[in-house]
């Protein structure tokens, strides 16, 4: 027999179903992701570059605001810190700027192209491969700052396109056709456009498509984007080996104030590398509750002043390096209890077992009144 929900029922397990699913979180199934580049443009040298985002690392920033007030605002999904390991896997390639620009170039045009209806942080895309004009800017800008070069974010609202503008040492000597730039604080920077799928012969530094020649356009700087996150990306030209990451806290049980142990072990057995601790309280975005260097056996451990109250899930994490891949340690679950609700407990428990005796009370003071009273003996 077929149930039927009535429209009032159905709407409420709608709702509830969207919730469920807005509290689970988004799974990165295949952290790794490789992109091919060349010695030069034109090269017959090619590299094979690795890289691999942790879950941890892509959930903070899939929960970190992603609200543009003014178009000055697209600065902030510019991360250098986050993606400084291919900075640096690109900088053991090309030792000239315009060749690091170019090489930052063939990466995004190896990511396919889908139009994107909000902004999204570089690891979002990267996790996402795909994405649009201005996902593909934020990567290109935050991989060329990260080197240490002058670069800025190129708007074109009426065309409702972005690319990147970067400052070189030297006009472009690879650009196939007249070097196009704008200029911002008395600096040039060259039109470095990051759409278009052919990696190997799209677009380079100083060309411009002939749209955008001539088109308004407004230069956003980096005084506002990203300084530091709590981890990075991998990357590596070589197969980057496995990792694990493993964290217990106890008790798993406490009352608000009180202090949990968090323990974990890196493996393989790495020192002094850097672990991050995540923690996320009830359904607040996930936070980083500390950072802690491993010891010489890989292990770490902490004392936690749980100052707050509810459900926290914790998880620690490591971003990886040259040879490893990062990794998360499971999640893990403490409940806190408020002082508030243990002193409301209390007040509760002795109001109900007062509650308990005035019953009883009451019940044998009324059985003695309703019980027969023996007769009186006539004198």
């Amino acid at each position: 027999m077929r149930s039927r929900l009535t429209l009032p029922k159905a709407f409420t397990a709608t709702i509830v179903l969207a919730m469920l699913v807005c509290m689970l979180p988004h799974v990165v199934s295949d952290n790794g992701y490789s992109y091919q580049l060349v010695d030069h443009l034109g090269g017959s040298t090619y590299y094979g570059l690795n890289v691999a985002v942790s879950q941890s690392l892509y959930d903070y920033y899939f929960e970190k605001s992603h609200r543009v007030n003014s178009n000055n605002d697209f600065a902030k999904f510019v991360t250098p810190y986050a993606l400084h390991p291919i900075s640096d896997c690109l900088g053991q390639i090309y030792e000239d700027d315009e060749d690091f620009a170019n090489g930052a170039l063939m990466i995004v045009h190896q990511i396919p192209y889908e139009a994107s209806a909000q902004p999204k942080y570089p690891v979002e895309t990267i996790v996402g491969n795909k994405g649009d004009c201005d996902l593909f800017s934020y990567i290109a800008a935050s991989i060329v700052k990260a080197h240490g070069m002058d670069v800025v974010l190129l708007y074109y609202e009426s065309d409702t396109h972005m690319n990147v503008g970067v400052s070189l040492s030297h006009a472009p000597s690879n650009a196939r056709q007249q070097a196009h730039y704008v200029t911002y604080s008395n600096v040039r920077y060259y039109i470095a456009e990051c759409t278009g799928g052919n990696w190997q012969d799209g677009w380079r530094v100083g060309e411009c498509p002939d749209s955008l020649q001539t088109a308004p356009v407004q230069v956003i700087a980096f005084e506002d984007s990203e300084q530091s996150a709590p981890g990075q990306v991998s990357a590596s030209y070589q197969t980057l080996a496995s990792s694990a990451m493993s964290v217990a806290v106890g008790p798993t049980f406490l009352i608000q104030g009180a202090t949990a142990t968090l323990s974990g072990q890196l493996s393989p057995a790495l020192a002094n590398k850097t672990v991050t601790v995540y923690i996320k309280i009830n359904s607040l975005p996930w936070a980083v509750l500390d950072t802690f260097a491993t010891d010489s056996n890989g292990r770490f451990a902490y004392a936690w002043n749980i100052e707050d109250s509810g459900i926290c899930y914790v998880r620690a994490s490591w971003s990886g390096d040259g040879d490893y891949s990062g990794a998360d340690s499971r999640i893990e679950t403490v409940t806190v209890l408020s002082v508030f609700f243990i002193i409301l407990l209390g007040i509760t428990v002795i109001l109900a077992c007062l509650g308990i005796v005035v019953l009883i009370v009451s019940r044998r003071t009324r059985q003695e009144t309703l019980e027969p009273q023996p007769p009186e003996i006539p004198s």
